[in-house]
């Protein structure tokens, strides 16, 4: 029988194989989320709206890009990404050291 893949491993593999994708979609939602709850603040410019909306979404964006940057530690490490491209890339041939 096959083995199954939760949902939190097919959303991980994803991210690992999207990662610029992920991060840019964290940042969408970001400044998104964070327009619609500074637009609920009756108080302020709609300039300074703005101003905080990518404020939210420039932290929430270099928080992610860290964690992908650990991904990609981590993924180095552990040699999943070397058996990842080994397939693309030709053998190599070992060739006697000239002294």
């Amino acid at each position: 029988m096959g083995e199954t893949k939760s949902t939190l491993e097919d959303v991980r593999h994803w991210i690992v194989e999207h990662k610029l994708r992920a991060v840019g979609c964290l940042w969408l939602s970001g400044i998104t989320g964070s327009i619609a709850y500074n637009w609920s603040q009756p108080n302020m410019k709609t300039s300074v709206k703005l101003i905080h909306a990518r404020l939210h979404a420039q932290a929430l964006t270099l928080a992610a890009l860290a964690g992908a940057a650990v991904v990609e530690y981590y993924d180095h490490k552990s040699g999943a990404k070397a058996e990842r491209y080994a397939k693309f890339l030709p053998p190599l041939e070992r060739q006697p050291h000239k002294d």
